[in-house]
């Protein structure tokens, strides 16, 4: 008896073979991956949290700073051009 192999699927531009060798997972063993992959996440001390948190809230403020910065210069330019006033 010949083996049959296993047909190819296009996938885009290319083609693959499905892996016989995949099992279906159940919800159980899905939940158990997560569990299992998070044990292995190297947490932030307390300390770290506390500075990570200071920059973030940094560069949102530095962020918005440069936005209305931007926006004013803008507004400025567009009442100049049209010759609105306010």
């Amino acid at each position: 008896m010949e083996k049959k192999q296993a047909e190819k699927k296009p996938i885009g531009n290319k083609t693959t073979t499905p892996n016989p060798n995949r099992q279906k997972m159940d919800i159980k063993g899905y939940f158990r991956g997560i569990r299992t992959e998070t044990k292995k996440v190297v947490w932030p001390t307390r300390k770290e949290l506390g500075s990570y948190t200071v920059v973030v809230v940094f560069t949102c403020f530095a962020f918005g700073l440069g936005i209305w910065v931007v926006d004013s210069l803008f507004l400025g330019a567009l009442k100049y051009i049209l010759n609105i006033s306010l």
